[in-house]
């Protein structure tokens, strides 16, 4: 990012995660659109504010890339994305979708990660 940030601003990273219902274009779009809507109300985001945000799925999600999903259905034209492939671990929540976001919240906002679905066993603490 080359333009000049807001003073009130600091960079900050947030997690998240979700699971889709399944692996099919539409229900990994859905929760993909779902996990992005909650980061971004949750934590009060403006669009111009969003650096990157990479995206982990487990090894059982292969019809699509939540990148583009995120990319088409967000305009997320200036917002660096990108696609991962989450270590496999034996016993893992299944359909899982994780991500990292590097943002600029305002001074003394308080973080919001959010956890969805059958995620929220992963950080019952969120």
């Amino acid at each position: 990012m080359t333009e000049k940030i807001d003073p009130n601003l600091v960079l900050t990273a947030l997690r998240g995660a979700t699971t889709s219902k399944g692996n099919t274009d539409c229900f990994i779009k859905d929760a993909v659109i779902e996990l992005i809507q909650e980061l971004i109300t949750r934590n009060d985001l403006k669009q111009e504010n969003i650096i990157s945000i990479t995206f982990t799925v487990t090894r059982d999600l292969t019809t699509c890339f939540p990148a583009s999903i995120a990319r088409k259905h967000f305009n997320f034209d200036k917002v660096a994305l990108l696609d991962c492939q989450q270590m496999f671990v034996p016993n893992d929540i299944k359909f899982c979708i994780r991500l990292l976001a590097l943002v600029y919240l305002e001074s003394g906002k308080k973080s919001v990660h959010p956890y969805l679905n059958e995620s929220s066993t992963l950080r019952p603490d969120r």
